[in-house]
């Protein structure tokens, strides 16, 4: 049994990891302001005895002691999300993504914290055209959002060196699953996508549809913390993974993924027309991961390859929310 503190534990990736460390027996604590997070997502834990819920903000340094104390892990989820918000306001994502994160940190290193996990992002490589991205070799960030994750590393890398504070970095790669929620001005696109064809509305696909990114199923990211913390080569510590699949999937052909699967429930989604819209600012044109760090240091093999998730996540968003 750990004590595990999963920062944003109520969002979309949080609450996942939040039922899958209480699944295996262990002390499993939430921090969230629910900003973005969702009280629905962890209600059928609050009974639980081994889960236990702080309503808190990491931009408040007390808050984050008192979720850090006596823990043995965190896995720090807890960001405002998306290229686009961090464009309109850059100074909250920068408040919570970069201050809050260091609340995080100095709260993890006060309490004596064995390992810190943190949700880092497939930003970083910023404008770096090298395919596929490998951790080493970056380029500069594109959006205030990927700065924040770049700092993130940075300051994660100090407090290791300084501090002697375990630290592990997981570079996401647009994930996707169960519970990503599909609204809202900077929803996901698989989620937005989805919620659209099973309405019959026409997803709009920015640019050509030639963009590609290596997406990722939620199982995937559960596997990469769960190896993250069970790590013991010191090889493995105080570095950063890509935490993806290592294959890319084009706008264009997620959107026939998405409406061969939808159509096994409703056979009309297959005659849903696409529109294709401008540009997003900030948007890289490909993503695509190089794996082969966490497969050799972390033990990593993904469950998941897109058509396997997708169809598990079509699958939960036709039970959930038709």
């Amino acid at each position: 049994m750990k004590r595990i503190l999963i920062t944003g534990g109520a969002g979309f990736i949080g609450s996942n990891l939040c039922d899958y460390f209480i699944s295996k027996g262990n002390q499993v604590t939430c921090l969230d302001n629910f900003a973005t997070g969702f009280r629905y997502n962890i209600e059928h834990l609050l009974s639980h005895p081994d889960f236990k819920l702080i309503e808190g903000d990491i931009r408040d340094l007390a808050t984050c002691q008192q979720a850090a104390a006596d823990q043995d892990y965190v896995l720090h989820q807890a960001a405002l999300g998306s290229v686009p918000r961090s464009i309109n306001d850059p100074i909250t994502s920068n408040d919570v993504n970069v201050g809050g994160f260091l609340n995080m940190l100095v709260a993890a290193r006060d309490s004596g914290v064995k390992r810190f996990i943190y949700a880092a992002s497939s930003s970083t490589y910023g404008d770096s055209e090298t395919l596929p991205k490998v951790e080493e070799v970056i380029g500069k960030p594109l959006s205030p959002y990927a700065i924040t994750k770049y700092v993130n590393e940075l300051y994660a890398d100090v407090f290791s060196k300084t501090y002697g504070i375990e630290c592990i970095g997981l570079r996401y790669f647009n994930v996707f699953g169960r519970r990503q929620h599909p609204n809202g001005a900077y929803a996901a696109v698989i989620p937005k996508f989805v919620i659209q064809l099973m309405n019959h509305e026409s997803p709009v696909i920015n640019g050509t549809g030639e963009y590609s990114r290596d997406f990722t199923y939620i199982d995937n990211v559960i596997q990469m913390n769960e190896k993250a913390m069970s790590a013991e080569n010191k090889e493995a510590l105080n570095t950063v993974y890509n935490t993806a699949v290592g294959d890319r999937t084009t706008l264009n052909l997620l959107v026939e993924y998405l409406k061969e699967y939808l159509s096994v429930y409703d056979p009309a989604i297959a005659n849903v027309p696409i529109i294709h819209g401008d540009l997003r600012a900030g948007d890289i044109p490909h993503s695509l991961a190089s794996i082969d760090k966490a497969k050799k240091l972390l033990g990593y093999e993904p469950s998941h390859d897109i058509k396997k998730g997708l169809q598990e996540a079509v699958g939960w968003y036709w039970e959930n929310l038709k």
